[in-house]
């Protein structure tokens, strides 16, 4: 087992220049970026407590890019993705990957420790009813950790941006002329517009937990202001994580 440095996840400009670096190749250079991400990802939740020895739901776990990350520091780690594809992205899926709905999550109340998602919300109909279901999931004192790339921001049309600008239909429409087919996030099937402002609501009223933090994932700490700022939040937060206590 090997505990994650802290300072990888401190909110520092090179840290936010590292992974701004890491999501221009996430279509090229997938081993990079998603192993970027998922030593991040272990190291920001390290931040709320040791996830040695800890049971871990992630909700769209995809290919096993985090499964390493989360074992390596001691973790004991369940992913759950919809898509047996994406779960078999380098190789034969995890051992123990469940096929399941994020929006109806196939285990009891309480069954985990740390319950984890990343950039999944944008992907599903109902993101707040996935969001609950997270809550539900994971044991009084246990942690939900939930981010999603905002439908305002430059990513948030994914391969088609920045024309989702224009219309996420018609984004998805062009690329499916450029390239001869459909984008792997489509519009209205696979990509959803989820704001900023309908996370921190949710966080809001929620009442299974204590907010811990909302942040603009990947920014520095001294732009995390910019949260705070309706409008402005949707265009430049790129990415909100929502860091929850169970009660």
């Amino acid at each position: 087992m090997t505990a994650p440095s802290l300072d990888l996840a401190r909110p520092t400009l090179g840290r936010s220049v590292r992974l701004f670096r890491a999501h221009r190749v996430e279509q090229s250079d997938p081993d990079h970026f998603y192993g970027m991400l998922a030593a991040d990802s272990v190291a920001q939740l390290a931040r709320y407590g040791s996830l040695d020895g800890q049971h871990v739901l992630d909700v769209g776990g995809g290919p096993g890019y985090f499964a390493s990350a989360f074992r390596a520091a001691g973790a004991r780690y369940t992913p759950l993705d919809s898509d047996l594809g994406e779960l078999s992205g380098l190789g034969d899926p995890e051992p123990g990957t469940v096929i399941g709905s994020g929006m109806s999550l196939p285990f009891r109340d309480g069954a985990f420790d740390v319950t984890y998602s990343s950039n999944v919300l944008e992907h599903v109909p109902a993101p707040w009813t996935m969001a609950d279901e997270m809550m539900r999931v994971t044991r009084p004192g246990g942690l939900v950790f939930l981010s999603y790339t905002l439908w305002f921001g430059p990513w948030g049309g994914h391969e088609t941006a920045p024309w989702h600008y224009l219309g996420g239909r018609r984004a998805a429409d062009r690329y499916a002329r450029r390239h001869g087919k459909r984008p792997k996030n489509d519009f209205g099937t696979s990509l959803f517009p989820v704001t900023a402002g309908a996370g921190l609501r949710w966080a809001r009223t929620q009442t299974a937990g204590e907010v811990l933090e909302t942040m603009p994932r990947y920014h520095p700490g001294w732009a995390w202001w910019t949260l705070r700022v309706p409008l402005l939040r949707e265009v430049t937060t790129w990415n909100l994580a929502i860091v929850v206590r169970k009660r």
